[in-house]
């Protein structure tokens, strides 16, 4: 599941492979999310390995919790939402296609 599958691509002859903007989307909430409490050193990626089996969707915890603007890591006692698994590509591909 890649945030740039829905993404579109933008090529002249000649020229280098280019895209579009990827519109990351916000995560709505649902009654399957998981809310944490961080009490030591945690990273993204750890914790989407964790939830989601796939270390590269870090991005979908970062970005439902307003984090990862330079760094992976985690503060401690922040509160997480972790979006259920369930919609997230779906979610992805509507906020990409629809645009």
């Amino acid at each position: 599941m890649s945030r740039y599958n829905t993404t579109t691509r933008l090529k002249r002859v000649g020229e280098k492979r280019k895209f579009a903007t990827t519109i990351i989307p916000t995560m709505p909430k649902n009654k399957a999310d998981t809310y944490i409490q961080v009490t030591s050193a945690e990273r993204l990626d750890k914790l989407a390995q964790t939830f989601y089996g796939d270390a590269t969707l870090w991005w979908i915890i970062a970005v439902t919790n307003g984090l990862g603007k330079g760094s992976l890591h985690v503060p401690i006692d922040t509160v997480l939402r972790i979006p259920a698994n369930e919609n997230i590509q779906e979610i992805i591909n509507q906020t990409n296609i629809s645009r």
